[in-house]
């Protein structure tokens, strides 16, 4: 297993203490398991977890706890201040390596479409797909191909390839990246209307995503 971090497990402290430990340069969490008879309460690293964080937030980790061994866990939970944004406390979640898991992967456009060179629009509908497979083919991302998409044309979660052993959660009928016609020159206001349609659009379907996922 390539991704590693530390950890030391901690009591269950106060709020004051807990911010003490921030200020020191630790993040509060828990790890949860069938295997374990209670939830495990540690301590990371601030510096290694925002590290993880930005690289392979849905990565399968070996958690080293000193004086506890190593374990492979994923995080489930990140919990910031609504403001700062600064992590406040993390959440892992004990794996077994023989069974199957249900996570994210991030999708990566790749290749020039014709539509877009010919001035179409590409809007990009869903950023990540829900998977399920066993822990370790889980894909560090999955590429969807627009090399051969002209003006009025999509790629769906159907058309995507996934790896061996990699099976999709969500609607294969969802469309992923679309090439929109070219419009006529907006005034700005006409432009940020458009602009506030196409967010909605996309929040609209990685919304129906999340119910496909939740219904199942």
């Amino acid at each position: 297993m390539a991704l590693a971090i530390k950890a030391t497990e901690r009591t269950t402290g106060t709020r004051g203490e807990l911010n003490q430990l921030r200020k020191q340069g630790s993040i509060p969490g828990v790890v949860y398991g069938k295997n374990l008879t209670k939830p495990l309460s540690i301590a990371v690293e601030e510096k290694e977890l925002l590290h993880m964080l930005r690289s392979h937030p849905n990565a399968v980790i070996e958690l080293d706890v000193t004086g506890g061994g190593k374990q492979p866990v994923m995080m489930t939970e990140v919990q910031r201040d609504p403001l700062s944004r600064t992590v406040l406390h993390i959440d892992f979640h004990q794996i077994n390596m023989n069974e199957e898991v249900k996570t994210a992967v991030r999708l990566d456009v790749t290749g020039e479409s014709p539509g877009v060179k010919e001035g179409g629009i590409l809007q990009v509908m869903l950023h990540e797909l829900e998977v399920q497979c066993l822990p370790n083919k889980i894909p560090e991302s999955v590429d969807v191909d627009i090399s051969s998409l002209a003006v009025g044309e999509n790629v769906l979660v159907g058309d995507l390839k996934l790896p061996e052993g990699v099976t999709s959660r969500v609607d294969g009928e969802n469309v992923v990246v679309a090439v929109l016609a070219p419009q006529k020159e907006l005034s700005e206001e006409e432009a940020e209307d458009a602009a506030v349609e196409a967010n909605e659009a996309s929040e609209r379907a990685e919304e129906a995503q999340r119910d496909e996922v939740d219904k199942e």
